[in-house]
């Protein structure tokens, strides 16, 4: 089944699909909304699926398919190669991720995966994986509630013992939030500390 916001993507399609003789093509839907309805009706045995979309993006009805209809595969074809909708997708559970400048080879061997549950990757999609599993961490990630709560109060100016007073609790616990803070950021003085939260956006 192909799900493509854009007619004449699908009409390409199906064109390509009816070269082979191992294919057939179950339907269409131009959202991800329409794609669960159809996929009710046809069950196909695999979905191409396209990820923006109006209504329901692809990720959204990937997961809905998968959910209500685990034996059926769900291949990504799509223009997008972010990283961010590349791990959505396959956390959804599609079986691939293809990018619409694929060959029609590659698309054909990649749908047969798909049907034995092999999985495929595009090269520039795993490119993307990869570069993005290397950014370093962002910092701050890892602070706690309260933490944050005296990160903002120390970027206010505020001294231990100035925060202690606005959170009602002793000297001795601010100046272990600190520490706890300073450690996390990597930061090696309070400065330092406030410097890296507003570069990163942990406080404002």
């Amino acid at each position: 089944m192909l799900v493509d916001d854009h007619v004449m993507v699908r009409r390409g399609l199906a064109t390509f699909l009816m070269v082979f003789d191992d294919m057939e093509l179950a339907g269409e839907a131009g959202s991800g909304i329409e794609a669960i309805q159809r996929c009710t009706e046809a069950l196909p045995d695999v979905i191409l699926m396209d990820m923006v979309m109006p209504e329901m993006d692809g990720a959204t009805a990937t997961r809905i398919i998968r959910q209500k209809f685990p034996q059926v595969k769900v291949l990504v074809l799509t223009s997008f190669k972010e990283s961010e909708l590349i791990k959505n997708a396959l956390e959804a559970g599609a079986i691939g991720y293809l990018l619409k400048d694929v060959s029609a080879d590659e698309l054909a061997r990649a749908i047969r995966a798909a049907h034995a549950g092999r999985a495929t990757l595009s090269p520039d999609a795993a490119q993307s994986l990869v570069v993005a599993a290397n950014q370093p961490p962002v910092p701050g990630l890892d602070l706690t509630e309260r933490e944050r709560e005296v990160l903002a109060l120390l970027a206010a100016g505020l001294n231990n013992t100035q925060i202690a007073g606005r959170l009602m609790v002793s000297s001795s616990t601010i100046k272990s939030h600190v520490s706890n803070i300073l450690a996390k950021l990597g930061a090696a003085s309070r400065t330092e500390a406030v410097t890296v939260a507003l570069r990163n956006h942990i406080v404002s």
